[in-house]
């Protein structure tokens, strides 16, 4: 299966346009933005349990990001309320469960050799730090290697047109972010090439995922 495999392509897509696709167990559901490959596969999605769903235990060979969008995410060392990153290493093994249900955005087979511990922040409590230009702050999520960063943007805050060399990848938590390509609520996806070029804002404020760097193959 592929679903906007091609990485020389930009893509915009926002997840609430897309419909729930059933995982192989009950009460999982997934919105699928990208993929390669069938039920092992590099993919992004957007992943609901129902409450009391679960998954058996499994292993993610190259790695798992989870950030928790909605709801309570479980496995076998604790419960991750909305708002957690974690970061599963290439070859760590769990069992994902929710007794109330949640909502996830799902990264799975993106990580590099060098993230080798796993990784979990509450962004709800962990600091924020001064952006490039005023009005911006960052919150790096991932501490090994060229990780994820969340990015809040105030209102009326712009940036410079830059150049993303490995391509960028943002998912609109909350707010609008903008560029001269087009204007992104909430839920949207944006993918963007190796040397892409674009100039970023958000006129009413958002805070976004953003990943950059791993887009060359």
């Amino acid at each position: 299966m592929d679903i906007n495999a091609d990485y020389s392509k930009r893509v915009v897509v926002n997840h609430h346009d897309l419909p729930w696709i059933p995982s192989p167990e009950t009460g999982v559901e997934r919105r699928m933005l990208e993929r390669k490959g069938d039920e092992v596969a590099k993919a992004t999605s957007i992943v609901r349990y129902q409450a009391g769903a679960k998954f058996p235990t499994h292993t993610h060979e190259l790695g798992e990001e989870i950030l928790v969008l909605a709801g309570v995410f479980s496995d076998e060392t604790g419960d991750y309320p909305a708002g957690t990153y974690m970061m599963n290493p290439l070859g760590s093994s769990h069992a994902p469960h929710s007794q109330t249900g949640c909502m996830l955005f799902v990264k799975l087979r993106h990580l590099g050799a060098d993230q080798v511990q796993r990784e979990v922040l509450n962004t709800a409590t962990a600091p924020w730090y001064q952006g490039m230009v005023p009005g911006l702050n960052v919150m790096p999520l991932m501490q090994q290697g060229s990780g994820s960063t969340l990015v809040r943007w105030a209102p009326e805050t712009y940036f410079n047109p830059h150049r993303h060399f490995g391509g960028e990848e943002i998912f609109v938590v909350d707010g609008v972010f903008e560029d001269e390509h087009g204007r992104y609520p909430a839920g949207s996806w944006i993918r963007s090439p190796h040397m892409s070029l674009h100039q970023p804002f958000s006129k009413e404020g958002c805070t976004i995922f953003v990943k950059t760097g791993h887009l060359l193959d």
